[in-house]
């Protein structure tokens, strides 16, 4: 069991000064143990812990010097000041080699009961700092695993949600395309035969056709919305082909030019990362057209250990402050996109001359998972 934390171990051969200290040291309110060899200090500390440690320097068998060493190689009782007692220090050389025994400080006999208190009072009050340090520290650890388990937790959280957001619009654009889409196709062709029955009446003939013709833009709209939930494209051809698709697609609907470079042979990642790879450039391109005041976009993506995106354009440059405010929630979601597959994204931005993003995401670790 334990000794208390204001213990001190008394290690003396002498009987007479063992007794002595105990009484010296009653009036502090301490609890002494005795050990009467090296030895015996020796199993004393394997299963107490002390504030100090009184060291009588000649004994038989093992001296105190030697005695001193063994429990500074001890974990538990490597930190304990160790005070060594003597007749007489007869020469700086034994001084030095008490201190490389792990000493604190000498006292010598006859000890003066009110200097050995007032030494111990000293020692007695460290080793409750240490205590409470010691406490505050495995606190403070024990919170900030917490703290990394919840933000992991979190995070997993937040990539589960996107898978399942991601299937969901799956889900949708497939029944918008094969549900509405058939139904106006259908509606088409039997306009158009209608159309065909009443050719001879001008007046029902135009307005067929401009049913056949709203009946057109309304398919486009189908088509337009299906690819804005998820492009048939990444799932039918790949992430590379969708980045082309996407490229040409922004370009027409902005007249910003975009070029798109991808390294030879690029072999496309699981389906998970280039969903999120995927969701972050239509991101990036989307802030370039709202924000950035750009004429040119040139975009790079090359794979490996780590799939590489780049994303420049010549625009006005992002302000450095957005990229630390916590209300840019775009630029969050960015990064939790590439966080939550172990990845990240860096931003680099000179006023008047553009941004250029960054972003790299590993290309085979396995999606964060939820911790109790």
């Amino acid at each position: 069991m334990d000794a208390s934390p204001h213990a001190i171990l008394v290690v003396d051969d002498d009987a007479a000064n063992r007794l002595a200290l105990e009484e010296t040291l009653r009036p502090m309110g301490v609890r002494t143990m005795m050990a009467a060899s090296g030895e015996e200090a020796l199993r004393r500390v394997l299963d107490n812990d002390f504030a100090a440690i009184l060291m009588d320097v000649r004994m038989p068998g093992i001296d105190g010097f030697t005695t001193a060493s063994m429990i500074r190689e001890r974990n538990r009782s490597r930190n304990t000041p160790i005070i060594f007692m003597t007749s007489a220090i007869e020469d700086l050389g034994s001084m030095f080699k008490g201190y490389r025994a792990g000493a604190v400080d000498w006292l010598v006999k006859p000890i003066v009961p009110e200097v050995l208190r007032s030494k111990l009072a000293v020692f007695v009050g460290l080793h409750d700092m240490n205590q409470m340090l010691s406490a505050e520290l495995a606190e403070r650890t024990l919170t900030e695993q917490r703290l990394r388990a919840s933000e992991e937790n979190l995070r997993a959280l937040a990539a589960h949600l996107q898978s399942v957001r991601e299937e969901e619009r799956t889900h949708i654009a497939r029944e918008i395309h094969d549900e509405l889409g058939q139904a106006l196709t259908g509606l088409k062709f039997d306009i158009g035969a209608l159309a065909k029955g009443c050719a001879a009446d001008p007046d029902v003939a135009e307005r067929t056709k401009n049913l056949g013709l709203a009946i057109d833009r309304i398919i486009n709209s189908v088509r337009r919305i299906c690819s804005g939930l998820r492009p048939e494209v990444l799932d039918e051809i790949g992430l590379s082909a969708a980045f082309e698709w996407q490229a040409r697609e922004f370009s027409r609907r902005t007249g910003i030019r975009c070029n798109v470079e991808i390294e030879p042979g690029f072999d496309d990642p699981d389906r998970e990362r280039s969903t999120a790879i995927f969701r972050i450039f239509q991101e990036l391109l989307t802030n370039v057209a709202r924000h950035a005041n750009a004429t040119r976009v040139r975009v790079r993506l090359s794979d490996g250990e780590v799939i590489r995106l780049s994303v420049e354009d010549n625009g006005r440059g992002i302000d450095p402050h957005l990229l630390e405010n916590p209300r840019s929630l775009g630029l969050m979601g960015l990064r939790e996109r590439a966080l939550a597959f172990g990845g990240s994204i860096q931003f680099e931005a000179v006023e008047g001359q553009g941004t250029t993003a960054h972003v790299a995401v590993p290309n085979r670790i396995s999606q964060p998972v939820f911790h109790a």
